[in-house]
C-alpha cells in the first residue's frame, strides 16, 4: 500500500500562473494537489540506481541491434536506419533526456522496467516544477524530493554545446502547433537552456525548413513519424535519431535476451509467452493499443491509433495499488544520469487521464 501524506493543496491560480491549463479530467483534478506519495531514502536510491543501470543496458541493446541489423524487428522505418547508425556512432553524448516508467519500488515490490520514453517524454512540467512548488508550499514539513531534473537537463545543454561548438551554439526548439502540453514542455526546455546563457529560438515544427542556421534542434515529435516532415540535414537533432531504438518497445525483448537475469527486466518476447502477459505495439503511447492476456483469454484491451505497428509481449506485473484499487507507476527521468522522479496513478492500464502524484522523501 503506498504511503500517502496529506499536504496543503495548491490552488488553481498557482497552476494557472505556471501555464498549466491543458490537462484536466471532468473534475479538473488531473494533478493531485493535496497529497505526496512518501518514499524512503533507500527507496529513492533504489529508483536512481535502477535507472542508471537500465540506461547502460539500453546502450548495449542498441549496439546489439545495430551490429545484427535488427531494425525491422523493432519496426524502425528504413528511411531512418542510416541516420540512426550515424547518430549512435557520432552523437552518443547528445541524448538530452528520457523517462523510465517503472513498477514497484515501494510496498516491498521489486522495481521492474515497463518501458523507456527516450524520444518524446512528457510529464516534465509536472515533475520539474509543480511537485517542487508543492514542496515549497509545504516547507514547514521539512520534506525533500529526488528532483534534480531542471539542473541536470540545463547542465546537459551546456555539455552538448561545449562538445560541439563551445558556448556559442544556437539551439532551436519546436513542437507541433495547437498542442498546448507540448508547447509548454518545449518552452520549459528552452528556459533550461536560457538559464545557461545559451542562444535559443522557438519555431513550430510546421515552420521549420530543411536547412536552418542552428547547431542543435530539439523537436518534441516522434522520430518514427519524422519522415512526414522535413528534418534538417545541417543541424544536430535532439534527441538524436538513435533514441528511436530506445523508444521502440521491441528493445524490451532485446534487453531480456541480453540480460535475462537482470532483476529489473520482465520476460519479454516478439512472440506470445506462456505467462500472463501484456501485448504492446512498438510505438504505442498513453496506454493505447494494449492487451492483457492470461491463458489465452483476453482480460483487458484498449483501442488506439497504433495498430499498424508490430507487437511485443511482456510478462504481466502487479503495480502498487492503494485501498481504492488505483494503480501507481513511478517515472524516473534520465539526463546524463538519473535525476528525479514522480508518480502517476490510474486504472490497470495507465492512460492519458491518469493522475499526477508528487513525491517526498521521509526521514
Amino acid at each position: 500500500m503506498p504511503n500517502m501524506m496529506k499536504i496543503k493543496a495548491l490552488k488553481k491560480e498557482h497552476l494557472d500562473a505556471m501555464g498549466y491549463t491543458w490537462h484536466n479530467d471532468e473534475d479538473g483534478e488531473y494533478i493531485v494537489k493535496d497529497k505526496f506519495l512518501l518514499i524512503s531514502e533507500d527507496e529513492a536510491l533504489a529508483y536512481e540506481n535502477a535507472a542508471n543501470k537500465l540506461y547502460k543496458m539500453y546502450e548495449a541493446g542498441a549496439s546489439y541491434v545495430i551490429k545484427n541489423n535488427l531494425f525491422e524487428a523493432l519496426d524502425i522505418p528504413k528511411t531512418l536506419v542510416h541516420q540512426i547508425k550515424y547518430s549512435f556512432d557520432n552523437e552518443r553524448d547528445m541524448h538530452l533526456y528520457g523517462r523510465f516508467d517503472l513498477s514497484g519500488g515501494v510496498d516491498f515490490k521489486p522495481i521492474k522496467l515497463i518501458e523507456f520514453n527516450a524520444d518524446t517524454p512528457t510529464l516534465l512540467l509536472e515533475s520539474v516544477a509543480i511537485q517542487e512548488m508543492m514542496l515549497r508550499f509545504n516547507e514547514e514539513l521539512n520534506l525533500r524530493q529526488f528532483n534534480n531534473i531542471y539542473a541536470a537537463i540545463a547542465q546537459k545543454f551546456v555539455e552538448i554545446s561545449e562538445n560541439k561548438k563551445g558556448l556559442y551554439s544556437k539551439f532551436l526548439f519546436s513542437s507541433v502547433e495547437g498542442i498546448e502540453e507540448e508547447l509548454v514542455t518545449v518552452k520549459l526546455l528552452e528556459d533550461m537552456a536560457k538559464s545557461q546563457n545559451l542562444f535559443t529560438t522557438f519555431n513550430y515544427l510546421e515552420e521549420c525548413e530543411e536547412e536552418m542556421p542552428y547547431d542543435f534542434w530539439f523537436k518534441l515529435y516522434p522520430w518514427e513519424d519524422m519522415p512526414n516532415f522535413l528534418y534538417s540535414k545541417t543541424t544536430t537533432m535532439l534527441n538524436p535519431a538513435y533514441t528511436l531504438l530506445y523508444q521502440s518497445k521491441g528493445m524490451l525483448a532485446i534487453l531480456y535476451k541480453l540480460f535475462p537475469d537482470s532483476p529489473y527486466l520482465l520476460k519479454t518476447s516478439f512472440e506470445p509467452i506462456q505467462e500472463k502477459y501484456v501485448k504492446k505495439t512498438m510505438f504505442g503511447r498513453e496506454g493505447a493499443n494494449i492487451d492483457i492476456v492470461e491463458n489465452g483469454e483476453l482480460l483487458l484491451q484498449t483501442g488506439g491509433i497504433y495498430g499498424e505497428y508490430k507487437s511485443v509481449y511482456q510478462e504481466y506485473v502487479d503495480f502498487i495499488r492503494d485501498e481504492e484499487g488505483r494503480y501507481y507507476q513511478a517515472g524516473v527521468f534520465y539526463s546524463g544520469c538519473a535525476c528525479g522522479m514522480s508518480f502517476r496513478r490510474g486504472l490497470e492500464i495507465l492512460d492519458d487521464m491518469s493522475e499526477f502524484i508528487g513525491h517526498a522523501i521521509k526521514s
